[in-house]
């Protein structure tokens, strides 16, 4: 058995941008940042960032569109996928993004 699972909690680091599918379905995409903390070698405090592409279909892209804004709080349970494509001049492309399969809005302390 293989299994490809995403689980994210972090915040948007833009709107979400929806457009029409040419099968009449709904497509959103959007960023979504995390962070960790940990102690360097030195013993001082570090943190790093991390930056994730995240894809939604459907209803739900509706839903994301309608309610997410940029800096909002959102938990991700999906799937990774990487898309290629050729760029004139550039060679080949590649995209590492989270299709969505959930969703939950997140706490946002207010």
């Amino acid at each position: 058995m293989y299994l490809n699972k995403v689980f994210l909690y972090g915040n948007l680091t833009r709107d979400p941008e929806i457009r029409a599918l040419p099968n009449g379905g709904q497509v959103a995409s959007f960023g979504v940042a995390t962070n960790r903390t940990y102690k360097k070698a030195d013993g001082s405090k570090a943190e790093e960032v991390e930056f994730h592409n995240i894809t939604v279909f459907g209803k739900q892209a509706e839903t994301v569109a309608q309610y997410l804004k940029k800096g909002r709080p959102v938990f991700i349970e999906g799937r990774l996928h990487t898309r290629t494509w050729e760029k004139e001049g550039a060679g080949k492309q590649y995209r590492t993004e989270i299709i969505v399969d959930r969703f939950q809005f997140g706490a946002d302390g207010s």
